[in-house]
């Protein structure tokens, strides 16, 4: 069979009308979840931010980018993971709406392992990139479109909505609110860090999606998290390598179809970012003049 080289999209990242988007929904997929099942159409958008591989298809009435946060054969490790690039690459498509999958550890010992934690809160006080920067898509100094993210709460409580109805038509139970913990990784916590982590009201803690969440708020795309819990932090119970194994192949049987049936619950008023906004400073900060 033959093999087809992905499209590639180059497209100027401060410039998308409603007439060229391509995509509605952008989904960006964790550990274990490298592709979603269905035919698609592969396309690499490039941006300032660098290249992102993007596979496009249909959900329900939408048309759905998605993105393998780690790629194929877990290629990038979370320090490794161009998350501006990423989310640059879903905007620049048209994307209204961002859901996303990730793998925990539970810091709260109440949690159950295996089921879903559709998160309404985030604790990521570094702010920072895997490469050390700030994490912002306001990097050009001048950009008129530059301000500051303020927020209601950083995940969008219409797409948790619907998250909550999905895994209940999907018959599965779902802790619904808590808050996502983001660490830098690669390594796992220390037991003192999972102390402090749990001392901030944390639910549980991964290492990918802090910065998506910011990155996603700068860009005003309603950003929904649903996490996977598949062991206990350092500390705070002790996961066997076999049980962490089982649920890791759970997640990725579990989470696709979370995120696909959510997709399909989607209405026009989920696609609104309405909980919180970007001030901008053009001109300057002071008083008006006239």
């Amino acid at each position: 069979m033959m093999a087809f080289a992905p499209r590639r999209v180059l497209w100027d990242d401060e410039d998308v009308s409603p007439g060229r988007a391509m995509i509605d929904v952008g989904i960006i997929t964790g550990s274990g979840i490298y592709e979603l099942p269905g035919e698609k159409e592969t396309r690499v958008v490039e941006s300032r931010f660098g290249e992102a591989e993007v596979s496009i298809f249909r959900a329900g009435s939408w048309t759905v980018g998605s993105i393998s946060r780690h790629q194929k054969n877990h290629l990038h490790l979370p320090h490794a993971i161009p998350h501006q690039a990423n989310l640059a690459a879903l905007k620049q498509l048209g994307a209204r709406v961002v859901l996303a999958t990730t793998v925990v550890g539970a810091v709260d010992p109440g949690v159950r392992l295996g089921r879903p934690v559709l998160f309404d809160d985030l604790f990521f006080p570094t702010n920072l990139l895997p490469t050390g920067a700030e994490c912002t898509i306001f990097t050009e100094p001048g950009d008129p479109g530059r301000g500051h993210l303020i927020w209601d709460e950083p995940f969008a409580p219409r797409l948790r909505r619907k998250l909550e109805l999905a895994t209940g038509d999907l018959g599965l139970g779902a802790t619904v609110g808590g808050v996502y913990g983001h660490t830098n990784g690669p390594r796992f916590e220390s037991r003192a860090e999972i102390r402090w982590l749990g001392t901030a009201g944390v639910t549980a803690v991964s290492q990918t999606c802090g910065p998506e969440a910011v990155l996603a708020g700068e860009l005003e795309l309603p950003y929904a998290l649903v996490g996977f819990p598949v062991n206990y932090a350092t500390g705070i119970s002790h996961s066997r390598r076999d049980e962490l194994d089982r649920l890791l192949a759970l997640s990725a049987e579990v989470l696709p179809r979370v995120v696909l049936r959510t997709v399909e619950m989607l209405e026009g008023e989920d696609l609104i970012f309405d909980h919180g906004y970007v001030y901008r400073v053009e001109g300057g900060v002071g008083p008006r003049e006239g």
